[in-house]
């Protein structure tokens, strides 16, 4: 049940992630998503779903370990790949329309 849970946020994850990067010309980002992805289990050394700063450090998720504060924005020490979708699908939004004081 655990391993389709975790498949359903990965698919959920791409499924968004990929067409808004494609659509956006941020083929890097979605590029680098699906590496992460690829290489988060392995870097998860206990397997409990979750990569601590140090896992991400030693594993093979340089993205991740790069990002790792910007990526745990609730500070909790640990990141999901749910967490790492949400950072990513954060870079892909275009900037708020900045107010001038005109309607």
């Amino acid at each position: 049940m655990r391993m389709r849970h975790r498949f359903l946020v990965l698919a959920s994850v791409l499924a968004i992630a990929v067409p808004a990067a494609a659509q956006t010309g941020l083929g890097y980002l979605a590029n680098k998503l699906d590496i992460a992805m690829k290489n988060f289990d392995a870097a998860d050394r206990n397997h409990d779903g979750l990569l601590s700063k140090e896992e991400a450090q030693n594993g093979n998720v340089p993205f991740i370990a790069r990002h790792f504060d910007q990526i745990d924005r609730e500070h909790r020490g640990h990141v999901s790949k749910e967490d790492v979708g949400n950072y990513l699908k954060s870079l892909t939004r275009p900037a708020p329309a900045a107010s001038g004081g005109k309607p």
